[in-house]
């Protein structure tokens, strides 16, 4: 009975350390998309961290990876000097969840933005489905209504 018993932890132990082995792998692959990707620009790195099949599920609708790259470069296009920053990352199963910080100064153009030559300051949380070392789905949120604000192309409350 002990003998079984001791099996028994050991392989629960084991299983354990093998699924934590795989979450910091998955952090470490979503990490990459705001070190390489956002940060330094390496756009052609996205290869390498998303799956062909990728899907961002949007509030309205879902994109594939070249319209989310597209967007990606173009935030970066917006704000060439744009830093974004993890707060905070979990894992759980092939889940990684980010809170990231963004700041950078508008002086380009990208997703539809004017060049208004104002910093803007924005946070965010993402979640993305990594399964073989490639992020298979995403889902994010931001206050783009705050970004919109920042950038003087919608009034701010205070204007009101």
């Amino acid at each position: 009975m002990k003998k079984a018993l001791t099996i028994v932890l050991a392989l629960l132990l084991a299983t354990t350390a093998l699924a934590g082995g795989k979450q910091e792998k998955n952090k470490a692959v979503a990490r990459r998309v705001f070190d390489e990707i956002f940060n330094q620009g390496k756009f052609e790195v996205a290869v390498e961290i998303y799956a062909k099949d990728f899907v961002n599920h949007g509030r309205t609708r879902d994109a594939d990876l070249k319209e989310d790259q597209d967007a990606a470069r173009g935030w970066k296009s917006a704000a060439p000097d744009l830093k974004m920053t993890v707060e905070l990352m979990v894992a759980e199963g092939d889940l990684v969840t980010v809170l990231w910080r963004a700041e950078g100064t508008n002086t380009g153009t990208g997703n539809g933005l004017p060049a208004t030559g104002r910093v803007i300051k924005g946070r965010g949380i993402t979640i993305w489905r990594i399964k073989d070392g490639k992020i298979r789905e995403e889902w994010s949120e931001f206050d783009m209504l705050s970004i919109m604000q920042q950038l003087g192309l919608l009034p701010s409350p205070a204007e009101k």
